[in-house]
């Protein structure tokens, strides 16, 4: 075990290297007007800076931990790091939009870090101390990822769109240098058998080509027979995927789990609120603040302030977290999760309403906020419940592995709603689309209302799932 000082030099520097994980997931949000006007694009083209991230980001949450426990974690981190690098050079380097996708595309490896840290602080830290270090790790990801706005704003009005992926190309090469001299090397064996590649390999890429078929089908058209090749042969994919899952010993995503009545429901709601409010609303807020206001809508904020709006309000807002957790204790998870469901639907009507007034979307934006910490809160807590303490990692990080999945996919079904009215020869979005994104959120909640209900309360253990 390290010493005390040693320990915080160790905490410290998960932090630092959790910051870019976070930055990197969402600094691009706020870029999000930029790209449409800069490339010309439509919202479900540019969404797929941040779609191609989340699916990257799943299948590497998956695995990565897997390889941090044969290989050593540090030594997976700094692999990682590495590869957030040449993602965020490739980006800063492109011309093209969809160059930009594909550097995103590689940063997604960054989607493990988090775990790896958690990881490695539970590793290295005294036992007593690590509750403390998981907490300073994770709240590093909060608070970097909201503040990942206002710097993305400050890179995009003083200088331009390349620097901000210079700087976490930087900031990356300076994580993997802190990791090499300061994090302990790891004395493990390396077998080499166990891991799903077959899984991991095909998770990502069904989704993906569904969900490109949906973007490029309003151009090309649904009978376009690549577009049918695409859909069909992704829904394919994803089909053999989920069988391949269920055979396979040792799957990247146990869905024998789902087998657990309690434990499916649960997934289901996170797939209905992550396809909903969970994967869209940040995008869409960002189109609403900084869209000129000679558009169909928009407030005209800068991307600075628009991201010192988000933050401020998202920072006090994520305040109700202890009060979420009472509610749980209190009433159960499921009431948590509700509320949280219930201020998201609350968040989409103001939006409808007030998407003209810097003052409404403060409220908008404190709702979907609040929304987010009840829902994270409520989330894994049903899942404690519903499995024994034996199955608690592995069906937390399906469930993490799932939110993101959905979340992307949500991206991409979002930003192509918001692209279905435009004004004609430009990619802006109409006030029309924007009240179709609303309804699809309100759906999208009324859906995970519907599930969530269905959901036993109480702790419902089953026989440990294998």
């Amino acid at each position: 075990m390290q010493s005390p000082r040693s320990e915080w030099s160790i905490i410290t520097v998960l932090v630092v290297v959790e910051v870019i994980s976070a930055l990197e997931a969402s600094m691009v949000i706020a870029a999000t007007p930029t790209f449409m006007r800069i490339f010309d694009a439509d919202t479900a083209t540019v969404s797929w800076t941040y779609t191609a991230f989340l699916l990257v980001a799943a299948a590497s949450a998956a695995i990565c931990g897997r390889l941090g426990d044969m290989f050593g974690r540090e030594r997976v981190l700094i692999v990682l790091l590495a590869v957030s690098v040449v993602g965020s050079l490739v980006s800063m380097l492109s011309s093209s939009l969809w160059g930009i996708v594909a550097g995103r595309a590689i940063q997604g490896v960054a989607g493990a870090i988090l775990p790896l840290c958690i990881g490695l602080a539970r590793q290295h830290v005294d036992r007593r101390r690590v509750p403390v270090a998981v907490a300073l790790v994770s709240g590093a990801a909060v608070a970097a990822g909201a503040a990942a706005l206002i710097v993305a704003g400050l890179f995009l009005d003083y200088l331009s769109w390349h620097a901000m992926f210079a700087f976490t190309a930087v900031y990356s090469v300076v994580a993997a240098v802190l990791v090499a001299f300061v994090v302990p090397r790891s004395t493990v064996d390396h077998p080499r058998t166990g891991l799903d590649w077959v899984g991991t390999c095909t998770f990502a890429p069904a989704i993906a080509a569904t969900l490109l078929g949906l973007t490029l089908a309003k151009s090309l058209g649904w009978t376009d027979a690549r577009i049918v090749a695409l859909i069909v042969g992704g829904v394919v994919a994803l089909a053999a995927w989920a069988g391949w899952e269920l055979r396979h010993p040792d799957p990247i995503v146990n869905l024998r789990l789902l087998t657990d009545h309690k434990v499916a429901l649960t997934m289901a709601a996170t797939c209905a609120l992550a396809i909903g409010p969970l994967g869209i609303t940040s995008m869409v807020f960002a189109i609403v603040l900084q869209s000129p206001t000679a558009a169909p809508f928009g407030l005209g904020l800068t991307p600075t302030v628009a991201g010192f709006v988000v933050f401020v309000t998202s920072a006090g807002a994520y305040l109700c977290a202890p009060l979420s957790g009472r509610v749980a204790q209190s009433f159960g998870a499921r009431r948590s999760l509700l509320i949280g469901t219930a201020l998201f639907a609350v968040s989409a009507v103001l939006m409808v309403a007030m998407h003209d007034s810097v003052l409404g979307m403060l409220f908008v934006v404190a709702s979907a906020a609040i929304g987010t910490a009840f829902a994270y809160t409520a989330l894994p807590i049903l899942l404690v419940e519903a499995v024994p303490e034996a199955n608690t990692s592995e069906v937390v990080g399906t469930n993490a592995v799932v939110r993101t999945a959905s979340m992307a996919i949500g991206v991409a079904i979002g930003m192509l709603v918001l692209s279905v009215s435009t004004v004609p020869e430009t990619g802006a979005p109409t006030v029309v689309s924007l009240d179709l994104v609303a309804g699809y959120i309100v759906l999208a909640c009324l859906a995970t209302a519907a599930v969530a209900l269905r959901i036993p309360k109480g702790a419902v253990h089953s026989p440990s799932v294998r």
